[in-house]
């Protein structure tokens, strides 16, 4: 039978399943409004849901050796993303356990309304900054000295827990180390485009006229180019500029992605200065005699504080991939700094391991997975702290 007649044989069974789902909850409970009001497409839902956990669970406990003797590679990675996936969550419920009951009135009833997603998020985070400041304290070797041996795979020597790269620099310390290089340039750079969009933002706001046309055409201008493409045109020509002017070519990256993610920025800021100018105490301040900087930095800077950390939150996520993304072209952070990025592009070639050896595949995904880490983790912040800001109540 073909893949596409079982496709449809299974979508038509769980189709049915959903019928009488919700038929026998709607008998069993005496046609309670849940199952009253349930549609037809909620009904699927739960049959496809319980469907892919059991085929979750009958997956899991398949032998992780095929009848050849190779391992299988693929039981044994989804039974590692099970095992982190459970690990992640007791250790998100012991943190809010932990902050519920140790701390000042403040952060306890912060770690109440927290949902488990949050305490995971902020959970994460933590540790990504602890790793990043103690990060030549907690390395075992420098990031970019080289060792004695080359292209040791992971397990093979108890020196080098995770192996070695092809020069022979340590990989668990070049992965210690691109957290400080990684997170504190898209740190650096995140701050510098909120500076540079939210200054120009709430200028706009609050003076309008030609500046705010000008800035505001400007602005479209650069966001009708792809930002990608574009970053890596600038980069492109910064590359020979670094040589000439003997300028690192990651101050011209910061510079660059700092300006083009300032326009997103630019655009929240004079949206929420706009709400904020109209409002009667902006015009009391006026009448006051205030000047620019106190309008900006004492009356809409507060009240629009709450929309632009959520926004720096995603702000962060996107410099934070895009700088990735350029280490990974070979144009972002440049040696010898350690960075995920090109981490990820250097390791790719040990993924050929993955059907003698999960354990040594797994190394060139050890730099993408914290990158993933780290990005839902912050947009589980970002998510708590908009609902939160928005006044939504469960």
């Amino acid at each position: 039978m073909s893949s596409l007649i079982w496709f449809a044989v299974i979508i038509a069974a769980l189709c049915v399943g959903a019928l009488v789902f919700r038929f026998s909850g709607r008998t069993v409970t005496g046609n309670a409004p849940k199952f009253r009001d349930m549609s037809f497409g909620g009904a699927f839902g739960y049959m496809l849901g319980t469907a892919l956990l059991a085929w979750a669970v009958y997956y899991y406990f398949q032998p992780k050796l095929l009848e050849t003797g190779a391992p299988n590679a693929g039981v044994v990675f989804f039974r590692w993303a099970v095992q982190g996936f459970m690990i992640a969550s007791i250790a998100a419920f012991l943190f809010r356990f932990l902050g519920r009951s140790v701390g000042t009135e403040g952060t306890k009833k912060l770690f109440r309304s927290m949902p488990l997603t949050a305490s995971f998020g902020i959970l994460v985070t933590l540790i990504y900054a602890f790793i990043a400041v103690f990060a030549g304290a907690i390395a075992p070797y420098g990031q970019a000295e080289i060792l004695g041996s080359a292209n040791v795979l992971a397990g093979g020597d108890p020196d080098y827990p995770l192996g070695t790269d092809q020069i022979g620099r340590d990989i668990l310390s070049r992965l210690i180390y691109g957290a400080q290089n990684t997170i504190g340039i898209a740190f650096i750079t995140t701050c510098l485009a909120f500076f540079i969009g939210g200054s120009l933002g709430f200028l706009a706001a609050t003076l309008q006229g030609w500046l705010d046309q000008l800035l505001s055409r400007s602005v479209d201008v650069l966001m009708a180019i792809p930002s990608l493409i574009f970053t890596l045109l600038l980069m492109t020509i910064a590359s020979v500029w670094s040589v000439e002017l003997g300028i690192p070519l990651t101050i011209f990256m910061v510079l660059i992605i700092a300006v083009i993610d300032s326009t997103r920025v630019y655009r929240l800021a004079r949206a929420v200065g706009l709400n904020i100018v109209v409002m009667d105490y902006i015009e009391v301040a006026k009448l006051r005699g205030e000047g620019l900087g106190y309008l900006v930095f004492k009356e809409i800077l507060p009240n629009a504080m709450a929309p632009l950390l959520a926004e720096f939150g995603l702000r962060f996520c996107f410099v934070f991939l895009t700088i990735a993304a350029l280490s990974f072209l070979g144009v972002g952070i440049q040696p010898p700094l350690a960075d995920w990025g090109t981490m990820v592009r250097d390791l790719a070639s040990f993924i050929n391991f993955a059907a003698v050896a999960p354990t040594v595949a797994v190394t060139p995904l050890l730099a993408a997975g914290a990158i993933a880490i780290l990005i839902v983790a912050v947009n589980f912040v970002v998510d708590w702290m908009l609902h939160k800001s928005s006044g939504l109540k469960e």
